[in-house]
């Protein structure tokens, strides 16, 4: 897959309104990748450096029980973002992610967004509000699985 430009991010529903020079930080960090089936994109634990948004495919997300055993939490899908544990210290994965079919992604380098958001407030801003409806939607998700056991299917 080739690296996105500024023009190719700009359509990604994720990024809709973010200034032109903020999208041309975010290609310069962004390569295009594909994952095949059944493969593992992180686990709880390791180092997170990187997010990415899903541009076709699915990813499942799972959290690890005291038993050892996985839950699914949630899927995301084409249009959705992957990964928020690279925003904030230990900078370590809090979720495990394994795609579910083949996915097409866009690939971001998290180490130097981190970089280029501190060293520019209205672009951290913008990101954060970005990201934090993927924290968002993982805290739903997880609620609603918590939940489900109390409530039925």
């Amino acid at each position: 897959m080739e690296s996105p430009t500024a023009f190719t991010l700009a359509e990604l529903p994720f990024l809709k309104g973010l200034e032109w020079r903020h999208l041309e930080a975010m290609a310069s960090c962004a390569i295009g990748v594909k994952i095949g089936a059944g493969e593992r994109i992180f686990k709880t634990g390791e180092p997170a450096n990187r997010f990415y948004l899903l541009t076709a495919g699915r990813v499942a997300l799972e959290a690890q029980t005291p038993s050892g055993s996985s839950v699914e939490v949630q899927v995301i899908q084409a249009g959705d973002g992957l990964g928020w544990s690279w925003l904030f210290p230990p900078y370590e994965w809090r979720f495990d992610a394994r795609t579910v079919e083949p996915v097409e992604a866009i690939y971001f380098y998290g180490t130097r967004l981190r970089e280029l958001a501190e060293a520019d407030p209205a672009f951290c801003c913008a990101l954060m509000k970005r990201m934090t409806s993927v924290i968002l939607s993982r805290l739903q998700a997880t609620r609603s699985r918590l939940v489900q056991p109390l409530t039925g299917p």
